[in-house]
């Protein structure tokens, strides 16, 4: 399923909130630097979503804090 995030760093928690079907809001610790918090999205959105971190693939928005995600199936170990 694909699903849109937005995503604010720097925070002082990670944690992921669901603002319609299909549309979330993130908030994680790390900096917006050297993929770091691509790196700790991944990791909330795999908990969250109770998959493994392989599962989760950011699809656009690398770079940006607009991001489309590809949520696969996999079961979280």
């Amino acid at each position: 399923m694909k699903i849109f995030v937005k995503v604010k760093t720097g925070d002082s928690e990670s944690q992921l909130e669901k603002i319609e079907e299909g549309r979330y809001r993130a908030r994680v610790k790390a900096a917006p630097e050297k993929g770091k918090a691509n790196k700790e999205l991944v990791k909330l959105l795999a908990e969250s979503f109770g998959v493994v971190k392989s599962a989760i693939k950011i699809i656009s928005g690398h770079t940006s804090s607009n991001k489309i995600i590809e949520v696969g199936r996999g079961i979280f170990t």
